[in-house]
C-alpha cells in the first residue's frame, strides 16, 4: 500500500515513516524541508521518496497524493502559544492547508486520511476525569480552536464525500529526536535545562497536571489507525495517567541524582489545571494501550540523549 505522510521530517513523522517502512507499506514523505528528522536507515529504504512542498499549494498535494490509498496528516505549523499572539496564521497554514489536502484526498480517490490532531487542548477545562471522547469540546487558545475545526471538517468530508476519515486526539509525545532548544514539549525542555545546567522555568505553581505518552507508544497507535476496519472515528491516544509538573520534576531529580533549581512565573491563561484522557475507546476498539511508563519513558529519552 502506498501512504503519504505529511510533516514526515518530523518527531512524530520521523518515527511513524520508519513504523510504516517496518510494516512494509511504500511511504511519501511529505513536508517543507526535507529530509529533516528522517533516519538514516529509513533514507537508504528504496520504498520512501521525498516529496518537499508546501501544503498550503493544492495542485502540488494533488500531485504527491495521486495513486495513495491511505494519508496520515501530522503537518502543523503553529502551538498552542504562537497560535494565540498570531490566530490568523494558524488557520491560513494549519486549517486552510488541511482543507487542501481533504481536497486534494477526496479527488484522488484516497480511502483513508488518519489527522493527528490535540487532546491537550480541544477539550479545554475538563469537567470530569479522565476526558472521553464524548467530552464537551470547548478550548481556550486558538490552536485548539484550529485543532477542533479541522476535526469538523474532516467529519463533513466524510458525510459529503465518503472520505474515511479518522481522527487521533494525542496526549503530550515525549522521546527520542525531540528537540532540547524548543518551546514544544515540557519534558524535552526541562530534560534540556537540566543538562546544560540551566534553571527550569515553570509558568504556574506546578500543580498542572498531563498526560504524557511515549513516541513508541503513539507510533504504535497511528500504525494500527491506518489499519483499522472498525465503526469508530475519533480515539484519544495517551497514557490514561496524570503526572503534574511538580512530579515530573521530582522523578528528574531522582534520573540525574541531583536537586534542580527552579524559577515559578505567572500562570499562563490558555494553560487547562489538568489533563489526563481517558483510552478507554483505544484499547478495547484499536486493541491498543501504551507500553511504557513514565519512568521507563524518561530513561529512554535521557540515554538516546547521552548516545548521540
Amino acid at each position: 500500500m502506498q501512504v503519504v505522510v505529511t510533516g514526515a521530517s518530523g518527531f512524530i513523522g520521523s518515527h511513524l515513516v520508519d513504523s510504516l517502512l517496518d510494516a512494509g507499506y511504500n511511504v511519501r514523505a511529505v513536508a517543507r524541508r526535507l529530509p529533516g528528522l528522517i533516519s538514516t536507515s529509513a533514507l537508504s529504504n528504496p520504498r520512501l521518496s521525498l516529496c518537499s512542498i508546501d501544503i498550503k499549494n493544492r495542485l502540488d498535494l494533488e500531485s504527491v497524493i495521486s495513486g495513495c490509498e491511505l494519508v496520515v496528516h501530522l503537518a502543523s505549523g503553529s502551538l498552542p502559544l504562537s497560535s494565540n499572539h498570531n490566530p490568523s496564521d494558524d488557520i491560513a497554514v494549519n486549517l486552510l492547508g488541511t482543507i487542501n489536502l481533504l481536497e486534494a484526498s477526496r479527488f484522488s480517490n484516497v480511502k483513508r486520511v488518519v489527522v493527528v490532531s490535540s487532546g491537550g487542548t480541544v477539550y479545554g477545562l475538563p469537567k470530569s476525569l479522565p476526558i472521553k471522547e464524548d467530552h464537551p469540546t470547548d478550548p481556550i487558545c486558538s490552536y485548539g480552536i484550529t485543532k477542533l475545526a479541522i476535526e469538523k471538517y474532516v467529519y463533513l468530508y466524510r458525510a459529503l464525500y465518503g472520505l474515511d476519515g479518522l481522527v487521533l486526539r494525542v496526549a503530550n509525545p515525549y522521546g527520542p529526536r525531540q528537540r532540547l532548544d524548543s518551546s514544544q514539549g515540557v519534558i524535552p525542555v526541562f530534560l534540556g535545562r537540566v543538562m546544560r545546567n540551566e534553571n527550569v522555568e515553570i509558568w504556574g505553581s506546578g500543580e498542572v497536571v498531563r498526560d504524557f505518552i511515549y513516541i513508541s507508544d503513539l507510533i504504535s497507535a497511528i500504525t494500527l489507525a491506518c489499519s483499522y476496519t472498525g465503526s469508530e472515528h475519533l480515539f484519544n491516544i495517551g497514557s490514561g495517567q496524570g503526572l503534574s509538573l511538580q512530579d515530573l520534576l521530582h522523578k528528574l531529580e531522582l534520573l540525574f541524582n541531583r536537586p534542580i533549581n527552579v524559577i515559578y512565573k505567572a500562570g499562563r491563561g490558555f494553560d487547562v489545571p489538568v489533563n489526563v484522557l481517558s483510552i478507554d475507546r483505544a484499547i478495547s476498539k484499536l486493541s491498543w494501550r501504551p507500553d511504557v511508563l513514565i519512568d521507563d519513558g524518561l530513561k529512554l529519552f535521557y540515554q538516546s540523549l547521552i548516545n548521540s
